[in-house]
């Protein structure tokens, strides 16, 4: 799919700038099972909002691709809350689950603004996952596909995208995406519900 999103390109570049800082000066010192939960604008608001997706789930693609930028992105581009992303990979396909292992695996060498450049990337493609999409969004934000395409293949971040299921089925989540603010999960994801939740929260 063609990237028409101007808030993805120009995460790539200081994306890639910065990955290859952090290989060039970065050892073995924190390990697979250290992973956290990727976060977007302030670590510290006061509102949280938590999204539970499978990265070959329709609804969550819609959700990351329609919902998200025309309404919750203000929040998080403003600082106004912690946005976090979980892992609950149903799963849809046989892809759901190497798609999370290929953008933890970018988020072990990278960090998190490459993550969420590369959940962008699989949502806008979640019908075409695989291998090929891997290596071509690792290459994008100056990872090696290689090593990303091994990652998802051998299932690299299991026990990081297992915790986050386990969190998720332990909140009641059943069904992707489930979104919850200020730890109450709401019952739909279009823009306007997110948002108007989030303004209730604030």
């Amino acid at each position: 799919m063609r990237n028409t999103n101007p808030t993805r390109r120009r995460f790539v570049g200081g994306v890639a700038a910065a990955g290859a800082a952090a290989l060039a000066g970065c050892g073995d010192s924190t390990s697979e099972a250290e992973l956290s939960t990727p976060v977007r604008g302030d670590p510290e608001a006061d509102v949280t909002v938590a999204v539970y997706s499978d990265f070959r789930c329709p609804h969550c693609a819609r959700y990351a691709m329609q919902s998200y930028p025309n309404g919750v992105s203000q929040f998080v581009e403003n600082e106004r809350i912690r946005y976090e992303h979980h892992d609950f990979p149903i799963p849809v396909s046989d892809q759901s689950r190497p798609a999370a292992n290929a953008a933890r695996a970018v988020q072990y060498e990278l960090g998190d603004a490459a993550f969420w450049t590369v959940a962008e990337g699989l949502f806008e493609g979640y019908s075409d996952l695989g291998p090929s999409l891997y290596g071509s969004l690792a290459e994008e934000v100056g990872a090696d596909p290689e090593t990303i395409k091994a990652a998802a293949s051998e299932g690299r971040y299991a026990a990081t995208i297992d915790a986050d299921k386990s969190s998720g089925q332990d909140r009641g989540v059943t069904q992707t995406p489930t979104i919850f603010v200020d730890g109450e999960a709401l019952s739909g994801y279009g823009a306007k519900r997110v948002t108007a939740a989030i303004e209730d929260a604030l």
